[in-house]
């Protein structure tokens, strides 16, 4: 078992930045890639980006050049740094965590990051 849990949301103007957390514990070891999706009011979830242990990193293209991906694996945390965010980044974002063999997929409660006009 693998718990996530995500902070950093919050409210931010236009423009403004923010840097989301996941902390994982647990089963750690079996976690083969940790992604971040987020979920707009209305909207389905989408994949945002996500980090595999062998380093490979991938963004959604809406958010390439502004978002980074980054892990502390000292401390089990996965970071999201949001920078030049936008109305339409406003969502609950969620981390994930799944191993190599389709037995892991563990979520996060979410936090919420509101993008003011």
């Amino acid at each position: 078992q693998v718990q996530l849990v995500e902070s950093g949301g919050g409210l931010v103007q236009t423009g403004g930045s923010l840097r989301l957390s996941c902390a994982a514990s647990g089963s750690i070891l079996s976690i083969f890639v940790i992604e971040w999706h987020r979920q707009a009011p209305g909207k389905r979830r989408e994949l945002v980006a996500r980090s595999y242990n062998g380093g490979h990193i991938d963004y959604v293209d809406s958010v390439k050049g502004r978002f980074a991906i980054s892990r502390d694996n000292a401390e089990n945390t996965v970071f999201l740094q949001m920078n030049s965010l936008e109305p339409e980044d406003t969502a609950v974002y969620y981390c994930n965590a799944r191993d190599a063999y389709g037995t892991l997929d563990a979520w996060g409660q979410g936090t919420l990051v509101t993008v003011s006009s």
